[in-house]
């Protein structure tokens, strides 16, 4: 932060700012001053924005400035809620947001002047569509954007004109030989007539050779007609393979979709057309105009001096006096009715305040579509006139040979002087070799005469104390420069913080103040809140007895009627039909269930009966089975523990 702080401080001290700052007064400067200071850096970039904001609305100065700095491609840091952020500090003139922003306009200023220069010529004026719909608008248009086109080749011509390198001295050697060739020419034609005027029928042959020379010339733009139609084939074709290609895409896009849906899309979008023309735009006009009719009367009105801002307060806080007994009166009157009209009546302005903002969302949704289409149209028109290459033809190549000589020379002379830096590299190297063993041969004979002399090390212990005393030197110096800034800091961040709290004070006592009265008024609107719920329980729970009751009332208006047909329809009488059909109900499966009782011995003795004779028939079965087995087989003896088999 520092390092940024300095180079904006260097580049504003410097033509074409020189504010005389340095990094103490630059910091404690204030956020109007800082904003002033941008602004004046935005006009050097960009003319049109010399403006003294203290003259300006601070919306209006953020908005332009953001204008600028989109058009200058300034990317704040951060996602969409540090964008809120910045444009907030820009506002009130944030020193975290002020100070990358000044830093990055004074690094690039050339580049960015160059391109508020073109953004003002290059930024196309969006017409809506409506609008083109007449010829004369549409005819303005295509033409304003042709010499948008127009500007943007001549300009790409004047930056190749500057980059190029010609100078005016090249250009007049240029014409000066050229005007020698043509007096050269000149000459060699006039020799050229001399000797044919003495050959026979020589016009004739003239006259020949020049048809000969006009069908050649016509065959070479015939040639190049050719091949310009064979490039616009080629292109045709393409361009022809991409519409196909889109028309398959559109076609397999729509061949799931069903006439169902499209009618429903469309009575959506005739549904929400209808409302915006119905509705919400009639509301904005007249909000417009009675907003407009508002500003006329008050710029009508004489200017208000501080008595009159007194009398309005005075009869604001009266009227709003006034307003809360009016709703203290209204809300201790028992009127259910009005409260449900008055909660019907908050759902349904919610609900059209929801509908206005989706709406609005879905127009501006609609509106960035639209741009977006237009913007992927143009960038397929700019693709498609980029196709093929340039050639180079005649001055052209020539300026580019010349050039390349020019280079080559060059190349030479700095080829020469990187071998003459190479060999004098490798003398100073070998000098440097030299004298490093000189210095180690001189070492040595100081450290033996030390060493003879009785005191070793010394000249290495001199060396050392020289350097140690120079750095103590400088870091004592460093430490003095420290202290005294730091001591400076000191007392103006004291005196800062005591100007704020000086200054919060006031504000402080009347924010506690606040607060007891927001205490205050929370209680009461808790407690509101509370009886407010407690009438409507009341009143719910008076409906249900007053349901109750009628319900009692048609029941004993029924009962005692001496029309059967009405106490036929009375509860009682339902209730009693209905006790006298479940008791024969009951009576009747009383009687089934004796019944079963008295059948449940002999039955389950029968069940018995069947199961034995089920087992006693499964062993006949098995024994038969087992006789057949061994009829066919064998006859098996038993004897002495031994069972033989007799075929």
């Amino acid at each position: 932060m520092s390092d940024q702080i300095k180079f904006i401080v260097d580049c504003l001290n410097k033509d074409p700012f020189k504010k005389n700052y340095n990094l103490i007064t630059f910091d404690s400067l204030e956020p109007m001053q800082l904003l002033q200071i941008l602004n004046d850096v935005l006009a050097e970039i960009d003319p049109k924005q010399v403006v003294d904001i203290r003259e300006e609305m601070p919306e209006q100065t953020a908005k332009r400035m953001l204008s600028l700095l989109g058009i200058l491609k300034y990317k704040p840091p951060g996602n969409a809620t540090d964008m809120s952020t910045f444009r907030q500090g820009l506002v009130i003139g944030s020193k975290p947001v002020i100070y990358p922003v000044l830093h990055w306009l004074l690094q690039r200023s050339n580049e960015l002047k160059k391109r508020a220069y073109l953004a003002r010529f290059l930024i196309k004026l969006e017409v809506p569509s409506e609008f083109l719909q007449d010829e004369t608008v549409a005819d303005t248009n295509k033409q304003y954007e042709e010499l948008m086109e127009t500007f943007k080749t001549l300009h790409k011509e004047c930056e190749h004109l500057k980059t190029s390198g010609f100078s005016t001295a090249e250009i007049r050697r240029d014409i000066s030989a050229m005007e020698e060739e043509k007096d050269q020419l000149i000459k060699r034609v006039e020799r050229l007539k001399k000797r044919v005027e003495t050959v026979q029928n020589h016009q004739r042959m003239l006259k020949i050779a020049r048809q000969l020379r006009v069908e050649k010339e016509r065959e070479e733009f015939l040639a190049q007609q050719k091949q310009e139609q064979k490039n616009q084939l080629f292109h045709a074709v393409q361009r022809l393979q991409r519409v196909q290609n889109q028309l398959k895409s559109m076609r397999h896009a729509t061949a799931d979709t069903k006439p169902e849906s499209l009618l429903k899309r469309l009575e959506e979008e005739i549904k929400f057309n209808s409302y915006m023309v119905t509705e919400k735009f009639p509301k904005e006009l007249e909000n417009k105009k009675k907003e407009l009719h508002f500003l006329q009367k008050v710029v009508s009105e004489p200017a208000m001096g501080h008595s009159d801002l007194l009398e309005l307060e005075t009869k604001i806080n009266e009227i709003n006096s006034e307003i809360s007994q009016l709703t203290e009166k209204k809300m201790m009157r028992n009127e259910p009715i009005k409260v449900k009209l008055s909660l019907y009546r908050q759902q349904a302005s919610i609900i059209s305040r929801k509908k206005e903002a989706k709406a609005e969302e879905l127009q501006e949704a609609k509106e960035k579509l639209a741009s977006l289409e237009r913007e992927v149209s143009t960038k397929t028109n700019q693709t498609r006139e980029f196709d093929g290459t340039e050639v180079l033809k005649g001055d052209e190549f020539k300026r580019y040979v010349s050039k390349l000589r020019s280079k080559n020379t060059v190349f030479k002379k700095k080829h020469q002087i990187i071998s003459e830096f190479k060999a004098e590299f490798g003398l100073l190297q070998r000098t440097e070799e030299l004298l490093k063993q000189r210095q180690e041969t001189i070492q040595h004979q100081l450290q033996t005469i030390e060493e003879k002399q009785g005191v070793s090390g010394y000249s290495y212990t001199q060396e050392e104390l020289e350097r140690v005393s120079a750095l103590k030197s400088e870091v004592d110096e460093i430490k003095g420069r420290t202290l005294d800034d730091m001591s400076e800091m000191v007392k103006k961040l004291n005196s800062l913080i005591s100007e704020k709290k000086s200054a919060l004070g006031p504000v402080i006592k009347e924010l506690r103040q606040l607060r007891q009265k927001y205490q205050e008024v929370r209680g009461l609107r808790e407690e509101c809140l509370q009886e407010e719920s407690k009438y409507h329980y009341t009143n719910c729970m008076i409906k249900i007895l007053e349901v109750q009751l009628r319900r009692a009332t048609d029941e004993m208006k029924a009962y005692v009627s001496s029309d059967q047909q009405e106490k036929r329809k009375a509860i009682r009488e339902q209730y009693t039909k209905n006790i006298t059909e479940q008791e024969n109900l009951g009576k009747k499966l009383r009687e089934k269930q004796k019944a079963v009782r008295e059948s449940h011995g002999p039955n389950m003795k029968q069940a018995k009966m069947w199961h034995d004779l089920e087992q006693l028939m499964e062993c006949k079965k098995q024994c038969f089975l087992k006789l057949q087995s061994q009829i066919s087989i064998g006859q098996v003896i038993q004897e002495d523990g031994e069972d033989r088999l007799v075929l």
